[in-house]
């Protein structure tokens, strides 16, 4: 089974969240919706989705996760300007597999 690893971002871009997930639509949704109202994005209004990428295995996806949030600020920021240079949310239009 692959896995998705995600960026996640308030509205304002300060704060960022990194993630991973074999259910990438699903778990956008529970964050957007703040199915857990005590988490980290919850709190912090982490709703957007401004960087996603497919692995094919999930034991690839976690080494990848926490390669990312090993990084600076500055690394995840060109990451996703690697993607997606405007920031804008990329739920609606994202190609999920």
């Amino acid at each position: 089974m692959g896995g998705y690893v995600y960026i996640m971002c308030s509205m304002n871009n300060t704060t960022l969240y990194v993630g991973v997930t074999s259910t990438l639509p699903a778990r956008v949704v529970q964050h957007k919706e703040k199915l857990h109202p005590n988490s980290f994005t919850a709190r912090y209004n982490c709703i957007k989705l401004v960087y996603y990428k497919w692995f094919d295995t999930i034991i690839e996806a976690i080494a990848e996760e926490k390669r990312i949030k090993g990084g600076s600020r500055m690394k995840k920021e060109i990451l996703i300007n690697s993607m997606n240079p405007e920031w804008t949310d990329l739920y609606g239009q994202a190609k999920f597999l």
